[in-house]
């Protein structure tokens, strides 16, 4: 929880600074940071990175499942000591 509100706050930090920067360039009055949280550019953000890490995510737990299945060719009998699987 603590690696997910950092991550958001940084990112929500970082974008609104560029944010307001652009805002700056384009001649248009800068929002402040807190202000920012209600910028639909924030959020729009915001899911398309969750989006890839839930994906990228569940691919992994698909995968492992696969992967572990008991008879598997990928992967070795579950309950097989090391010494008759590995090197």
């Amino acid at each position: 929880m603590v690696l997910f509100l950092a991550s958001f706050i940084l990112h929500w930090t970082q974008s609104a600074r560029a944010a307001a920067q652009e805002a700056l360039e384009h001649g248009e009055a800068a929002t402040g940071t807190f202000a920012y949280l209600a910028d639909p550019q924030l959020w729009f953000e915001s899911f398309q990175n969750w989006q890839s890490e839930f994906l990228s995510t569940a691919v992994l737990v698909v995968l492992s499942i696969f992967l572990r299945q008991r008879d598997s060719p990928e992967s070795k009998p579950v309950a097989a000591p090391h010494d008759q699987t590995g090197d």
